[in-house]
């Protein structure tokens, strides 16, 4: 069985390639170890092999996995964030992946305020317009943009993030990664903004995404294995978010039961 070492160095080798293709510097792409269903011994092991941002999918799980975790990671959110969980969220995350309305990010800008933060955020666009994606179309992105300019002094918008539809050939999803590159380049352009984030690629499509100008890549299975299969888990009254809320535990270390299949 391979090590992290070992995977990681064979990732990054096939980053540079695919950045070399491309005319760009391999350094200007990062990776994002995404550890959602795994424990905290996982991001502990990330930061050991060199890796300095995890990313998770839910408020909740970040949460207790964070405390826990070893200190030296940025955290960041890749997942929807529900408006009522934007509190935890800012407490817990370094950079919020996932903004897809103005009215979120009034709501960021508003609790921000009230606890002194100063969050950088990414907005996500459904460029592929799959119903079963969050992110706003992409004709709404550059309003969204100017009113949290205008409206939102203490949000900072670093770039875009989206997700390709799923496809077994990776090639599929660029005609997506394109566009998402040059609505930011357009958008630059009209706005004279600095955009310099995309957060675009996984595991099955990363050196795609990375030849059509990805600065974060969020990969999971490729460094840590498939994730355990969920098919429930029992929900427990947690005082944060409600009587009844499931949080979202999948790795088993944290405050919830799963139930595998």
């Amino acid at each position: 069985m391979e090590t992290l070492d070992t995977i990681l160095g064979k990732v990054k080798a096939r980053i540079a390639a695919a950045a070399k293709r491309a005319g760009r510097n391999p350094d200007d792409i990062e990776i994002i170890a995404v550890t959602k269903t795994h424990g905290e011994d996982v991001v502990r092991e990330a930061r050991d092999a060199g890796l300095s941002i995890v990313g998770e999918n839910k408020v909740q799980e970040a949460m207790w996995k964070k405390e826990r975790s070893v200190g030296g990671m940025d955290w960041h959110l890749i997942g929807h964030l529900q408006s009522n969980k934007v509190r935890h969220a800012l407490e817990t995350f370094d950079f919020i992946h996932s903004v897809d309305s103005a009215k979120l990010a009034d709501r960021i800008n508003m609790v921000a305020e009230q606890i002194g933060a100063q969050p950088h955020i990414l907005l996500e666009v459904n460029v592929s317009g799959e119903k079963s994606k969050s992110g706003m179309a992409p004709e709404v992105v550059e309003d969204v943009l100017r009113h949290i300019i205008e409206e939102c002094p203490r949000v900072t918008v670093e770039g875009f993030m989206t997700m390709a539809p799923f496809s077994e050939n990776p090639e599929d999803a660029r005609p997506f990664f394109r566009k998402l590159r040059e609505l930011r380049d357009g958008i630059e352009k009209r706005l004279g903004a600095k955009l310099p984030r995309l957060s675009m690629g996984m595991s099955g499509d990363f050196e795609v995404a990375v030849e059509e100008g990805a600065t974060w890549v969020r990969l999971g299975t490729i460094l840590f294995g498939e994730r355990e299969k969920i098919r429930s888990v029992r929900a427990e009254a947690d005082e944060s978010f409600g009587t009844g809320v499931g949080l979202d535990s999948y790795s088993g270390a944290g405050p919830t039961v799963r139930i595998l299949d």
